[in-house]
């Protein structure tokens, strides 16, 4: 966890360094150059939609994009039934 006033890219690094996986999946906040120079290197997808400033968006998989969004969303559900 970061402080509210920095992004929490800036931990990107450290936080996916002792994993090992097929790719990542993150949502616009995350599309940056040296993330997805990271994610290169390490040899995994990066599944992260461009920011609308970007003159050439890159290609992602929408598909597990949206299972990603389906997740999220029924994780926020669940958050509102304290016993579970």
């Amino acid at each position: 966890m970061t402080g509210g006033e920095r992004h929490d890219l800036t931990q990107a690094e450290s936080l996916l360094a002792p994993f090992h996986f097929d790719a990542v999946i993150a949502d616009k906040g995350y599309d940056s150059d040296p993330s997805r120079e990271l994610l290169t290197a390490k040899q995994v997808e990066a599944v992260i939609p461009s920011r609308r400033y970007r003159k050439q968006p890159h290609d992602y998989d929408r598909l597990r994009y949206r299972k990603r969004n389906m997740v999220e969303r029924f994780i926020n559900r669940i958050k509102w039934f304290r016993r579970i």
